[in-house]
């Protein structure tokens, strides 16, 4: 596969230069045509009008044609005098006029349809007098004639006649147009070989790094997410290197943290149930009697693991974006001091203090979901509730600044280590792992907020507490 992608970039980068090098060569080819035409008609008519000058002077020096009728060499003198390239030795139609009579004009040439490509000038040329009676030429040819007048003293005294035919007049032109052909010729050859080099070049390096993309790919579907791609340019193949290396890092934390959770909740599960299976052959050998307190007691371990299983489904929901929202314009204010009254019984058993402070000027509402409000405040103050000291403090503090509603909750001892601190909102962490679960739950609630605070557009934050314990802050946006 990777080869068929080489080999289309080398047939895109060859047919692109051969469309390049054709549309040129083509161009060029048009453009010398044209120029030398221009300039071979450019000779013909200063050829022509040295030879009406020449004319017109023979004109006014005998004042009529009746003297070069009767003088076929002096036409003919007069026609090669007036060739501003002439050679110094007479062409073959010169020697061929002067055998045939006068009366012949222009000479024929047996070996000119065979030999000469172009019929010069001279043997185009007819002299006609005012009254277009021939004096040079032929009597057929006359309907071919274009007619220059010849005029003396303004006054028309005779016509030139031209019979149609090619422009080029020397066979230097045209082994000059020939040379400059094949040199084109050569030149786009030259061209195209260099361009299929070059094509093959870009292909073999553009194709590198996709054979390295298609391999790491490769990998990365069997499971191999450590593969990294050498990143090594700035354009969009290194970009595309990198967005590459940013998806196996991913995959690969995302593969980590699968393998933790699917550890910590067989560890999670595993624990309560064989505490439950524990006091139950307990129970069944005789060693513990059936007693309401055993009884109590088991129920107690169900319940634990039925709020297990609860936290593990809501956050599962809530990863998948399945978890239900629906959202209204509500005063979280309210709703969170109904959550703390309903919470009060669990800070007065442990005899811990109560601060509020709501330092907005006028109520404010959110769009919000007030069950997973409700849901995010009581996670919070039951973690405080569980986890301060007896006889400590939970300070609430509520605030506004700009378009962000403030909460902080800030209670007592014991801390966190402020390293641990960004791991709180991780699944099943705790600071203390030996921590007795009848205080504690699993390490889901704050993973469980984040995913809430996520689903509001706000944020949700770990800091040591000024109480020297926790710190909670969380910032929710207001509505406009």
């Amino acid at each position: 596969m990777h080869k068929k992608i080489r080999v289309k970039l080398f047939l895109t980068f060859l047919a692109t230069t051969l469309l390049v090098v054709s549309g040129m060569y083509v161009f060029m080819r048009w453009s010398l045509d044209k120029g030398f035409s221009e300039f071979v008609e450019a000779r013909q008519q200063e050829h022509v009008t040295n030879l009406i000058e020449g004319l017109t002077e023979y004109y006014a020096s005998h004042q009529s044609w009746q003297n070069l009728g009767g003088d076929k060499q002096k036409w003919i003198d007069l026609l090669w005098q007036s060739n501003p390239h002439r050679h110094h030795r007479p062409p073959k139609w010169i020697e061929q006029a002067r055998k045939e009579p006068n009366a012949v004009w222009p000479p024929a040439l047996p070996e000119r349809p065979a030999k000469l490509p172009f019929v010069p000038l001279e043997l185009r040329a007819m002299l006609l007098d005012a009254d277009k009676g021939i004096i040079f030429g032929r009597q057929e040819a006359l309907p071919q004639l274009s007619l220059q007048p010849i005029r003396y003293k303004e006054k028309t005294v005779g016509f030139l006649g031209l019979l149609p035919g090619k422009t080029v007049n020397q066979v230097s032109e045209i082994r000059f147009m020939e040379r400059q052909s094949e040199s084109f010729i050569w030149i786009a050859l030259l061209m195209i070989l260099l361009s299929a080099g070059l094509a093959w070049l870009l292909a073999y390096t553009l194709g590198r790094p996709l054979k390295r993309i298609t391999k790491a790919a490769k990998a990365l579907a069997v499971g191999r997410y450590d593969i990294r791609l050498p990143v090594e340019s700035t354009d969009e193949l290194g970009q595309l290197a990198r967005d590459f290396n940013d998806m196996a890092a991913a995959l690969e934390q995302s593969e980590q943290a699968r393998r933790r959770w699917v550890a910590d909740i067989s560890h999670e599960l595993r624990t309560p149930l064989a505490i439950l299976r524990g006091e139950l052959e307990a129970l069944q050998d005789g060693i513990r009697p059936l007693t309401a307190e055993a009884i109590d007691s088991l129920y107690g371990d169900v319940m634990r693991l039925n709020r297990l299983t609860d936290d593990l489904y809501q956050l599962s929901l809530s990863d998948q974006g399945a978890l239900s929202y629906r959202k209204a314009h509500v005063d979280p204010v309210e709703i969170l001091q109904e959550d703390l009254a309903a919470l009060k019984p669990e800070f007065q058993n442990k005899q811990i203090t109560i601060k509020w402070a709501n330092n907005l000027p006028e109520p404010i509402r959110i769009y919000a979901d007030p069950d997973r409000l409700s849901q995010l405040y009581r996670n919070l103050l039951n973690n405080s509730a569980n986890y301060t000291d007896t006889n400590g403090q939970l300070a609430i503090t509520i605030s506004r600044e700009a378009q962000k509603l403030v909460l902080n909750f800030s209670d007592s001892e014991p801390g966190v280590p402020e390293h641990e601190l960004p791991k709180l909102f991780d699944r099943f962490y705790r600071v203390d792992s030996s921590r007795n679960r009848h205080h504690g739950g699993a390490g889901l609630g704050l993973a469980l907020c984040s995913n809430i605070i996520e689903a509001h557009n706000g944020t949700i934050q770990a800091q040591p507490s000024p109480l020297l314990g926790l710190a909670i802050r969380i910032e929710l946006p207001i509505s406009p």
